[in-house]
Parts: structure tokens; sequence; C-alpha cells
């Protein structure tokens, strides 16, 4: 008899299959830059199963694509408000987007 508990997983991600994944696009405004704001991103991203890329912008600001189960890509959205230790961070936009399907994450 098969094991009721085991659960399928999407391939290439880990998650299950019935957990609905979520996109947020993010820019963060303040003293972002030149603090290890993307890296400590991207660690945090790839250690919580979050899909997606971090860059910085011309105007100083950091963009980012958060896409996974809600709960990880809202706690990453959630440190983006504090971000690492040295930035100053003044405000952060948060858009709900649709998942694209993007695998893995990288520094833009």
């Amino acid at each position: 008899m098969p094991n009721s508990s085991a659960s399928s997983t999407r391939v290439g991600t880990g998650r299950p299959v019935s957990e609905k994944a979520v996109a947020r696009r993010v820019t963060i405004t303040g003293d972002v830059q030149g603090v290890f704001f993307r890296d400590t991103c991207r660690r945090i991203a790839t250690g919580s199963g979050v899909a997606g890329w971090i860059r910085n912008c011309a105007d100083g600001q950091v963009e980012a694509w958060f896409e996974g189960p809600a709960a990880p890509v809202d706690r990453l959205v959630d440190w983006c408000r504090q971000g690492p230790a040295g930035a100053q961070v003044s405000s952060v936009e948060v858009l709900n987007e649709e998942p694209s399907g993007v695998a893995g994450f990288r520094i833009r």
C-alpha cells in the first residue's frame, strides 16, 4: 500500500505540487547599495526556497523579484524592510505579480 503521507513535489522546485506559488516585485529605497544587500538577500532566498533575482538600479534603489510559496516569499519581503547591517531602508514598495516559473535565485 502506498504511503499516504508522502507528498509529490514539482520538478526542479522542491515545492509540493499543491502549494500555489506567489510572486512579488519589490523596490527598496534608501542607503541600500554597497552594504551587501543583494548578496545577503540571495543567501536568505536560497536557504528559504525562494526563486527570483535582485539587482541594483542606476537611481540607487534595489529591485527584486521573489517567487515561491507565500510564507517564505513574504518573510523575505519583510526582511527587505530592514535589510542587512549597514543598510538604511527608507521605503519598500511591493507589487503582487503572476508567477513566471523562474528557477533559482541570482544577482543581476
